[in-house]
């Protein structure tokens, strides 16, 4: 029942990707799905909340966070995805960026590789081009562990639009096809508060160079920053504000931990800019 991307239809609002973090240590939601039937019921509340993507993420990549196992992220995340592919028609992404997980899950019914380094695995392009599956490529200054020591840009905007760029082109390169290349300019990793903030202010600066764009600001700490919420489960309404900066800037796919809450807001904002006056 594998579902594909290029099944998907992008209409005036933008595709809702649920996240599902089988992870006992993630930034927001460490812990909560460790066990699959669990992570199962929660995967099925989104989809009937209107997300038509899930990704399963088996590896935490919260700042400061260190790397585990291929074999131990692909045991976290296979039998979910083996029972989200078997019962339902979701289209299903792996966030990872080691090809050995990805071909394992898309072995096991995911269509969708969510990769945070742009393809840092040699073996990652070469591999989604050869399933002609898509794949988001973020930008991400240094790794998960050290990410937030002291991040640096001369122009946020330009560096990150102008190295997703080139990765896209590399990916294009080795046999990809361009509409299968999604581009996320990576809110909250290796960015400080004002660089999240020029890059949510600018979100058609990728929006506009021929590739669909990801965003993934649900739940991160630049947003607890803004409103002293340091409980990221506290950061709901905080994220239905970046959702709609998305839906004006024509991002294509939105990564959110709330999906009913952010699809309500967006079809309320979509009906009353197309009242009548």
């Amino acid at each position: 029942m594998k579902s594909h991307f290029r099944n998907l239809e992008f209409p005036q609002l933008p595709i809702v990707m649920g996240i599902l973090n089988v992870t006992p240590d993630s930034f927001s939601d460490g812990g909560e799905f460790v066990d699959v039937d669990k992570a199962f019921a929660h995967a099925m509340e989104m989809i009937d909340s209107g997300a038509q993507i899930i990704d399963v993420g088996p590896e935490s990549s919260r700042p400061g966070s260190k790397r585990i196992s291929a074999q131990e992220q692909i045991k976290r995340a296979a039998p979910l995805i083996e029972k989200l592919s078997s019962q339902s028609k979701i289209l299903i992404s792996i966030d990872t960026y080691d090809s050995q997980v990805a071909k394992a899950c898309l072995d096991s019914g995911a269509a969708m590789v969510n990769d945070i380094t742009a393809g840092g695995d040699p073996k990652m392009f070469q591999l989604c081009a050869d399933r002609d599956v898509p794949i988001v490529l973020m930008h991400m200054q240094k790794t998960p562990e050290n990410m937030q020591e002291k991040p640096t840009y001369a122009n946020v905007v330009l560096e990150v639009r102008d190295y997703l760029l080139e990765r896209a082109a590399l990916a294009s390169r080795a046999g990809i096809r361009n509409e299968n290349i999604i581009l996320d300019p990576g809110i909250g990793f290796g960015k400080s508060f004002q660089d999240n903030i020029e890059l949510m202010r600018n979100l058609s600066s990728f929006t506009n160079n021929g590739y669909r764009v990801l965003l993934g600001a649900s739940r991160k700490r630049f947003l607890g920053e803004l409103t002293a919420q340091d409980n990221s489960l506290s950061r709901g309404a905080a994220t239905i504000a970046t959702t709609l900066a998305a839906l004006t800037g024509g991002v294509d796919i939105v990564r959110l931990h709330d999906v009913r809450e952010n699809v309500d807001a967006m079809k309320v904002a979509v009906a009353i800019s197309q009242a009548k006056k």
